[in-house]
């Protein structure tokens, strides 16, 4: 028996990363919601809906790693080491992730730990909520006639920060259409890099909030604007930022009668004139 060998036969179980979607549970793939309802052990994230939650195995042992209000999440080393730690007792270990394990989930990072410590894994994609969010909204986040590409990077970075990862340089003129993942808290700056590279104060935004949910909300108007529109409204994360000439076609559509189910209009601004719906 070689060492590999001998390391496997330490975990009975395997280990699954989930991707539970945007929030709406009929946006959730047939394939998670097969494992969720056999699974043992399911960890899951604070951005797993309610819905999604209350399709796990009532029998399975549910373990919450995400973050709250008044507390803290689980460290990263933290949640993989209970997945190893569950594996060896387990047969169907779930770790739940809202959106897409791979899509600014550290799911690539949990995949190689679990790997490295001889446990068998597999990853189930789900929809991310930088496409859903903004379809929900009604917004293409490509149209012929104004994007024809898309650049999805996160806003998750401290500010002032020595060497940041995000070149909000180039990403200002990489692409028509940016789509910004946990942007919130730092927008004032990132919408700040972005105009000092070029890009036109004028250029739409929008910002959708719990997008595909009930409680979903947004916020649109231009990069001049936006920071003080979201100080007005008190519009807090989570939320996706879209930013382009194609969260103009969100009017557009709505005028010819598309509107979700789902969709809390919380303000538009267009032409220096706001209104509530």
């Amino acid at each position: 028996m070689n060492r590999n060998e001998a390391i496997q036969n330490k975990y009975v179980g395997k280990v699954y990363l989930v991707g539970a979607g945007p929030g709406d549970p009929g946006l959730f793939t047939l394939k998670g919601k097969t494992l969720i309802e056999c699974a043992d052990v399911v960890i899951y994230d604070a951005l797993v809906s309610p819905e999604i939650l209350a399709m796990i195995n009532p029998q399975a042992e549910k373990i919450d790693a995400g973050k709250r209000k008044g507390r803290h999440s689980l460290l990263q080393e933290e949640t993989t080491q209970l997945m190893i730690d569950k594996a060896r007792d387990h047969a169907i270990v779930v770790r739940l992730k809202g959106g897409d394990p791979f899509v600014f989930g550290r799911g690539g990072e949990e995949m190689e730990e679990l790997i490295n410590a001889g446990v068998s894994v597999e990853v189930v994609p789900g929809i991310t909520s930088g496409i859903a969010a903004p379809a929900y909204a009604g917004i293409p986040l490509t149209h012929r006639l104004y994007s024809s590409s898309v650049t999805f990077v996160t806003g998750h970075e401290a500010a002032g920060k020595y060497r940041p990862a995000v070149n909000w340089q180039a990403i200002a003129h990489g692409s028509e259409t940016i789509v910004i993942y946990m942007g919130i808290h730092n927008l004032p700056y990132i919408i700040e890099e972005l105009t000092k590279a070029g890009l036109s104060k004028q250029t739409p935004i929008a910002l959708v909030r719990w997008g595909t949910r009930e409680l979903q909300e947004e916020l649109i108007g231009q990069l001049e604007t936006i920071v003080e529109q979201v100080e007005e409204t008190g519009f807090e994360a989570p939320a996706i930022v879209v930013i382009g000439a194609v969260v103009t076609m969100q009017a557009v559509l709505r005028n010819q009668g598309y509107r979700d189910a789902n969709v809390q209009l919380v303000a538009e601004v267009s032409g220096g004139t706001s209104a509530t719906t």
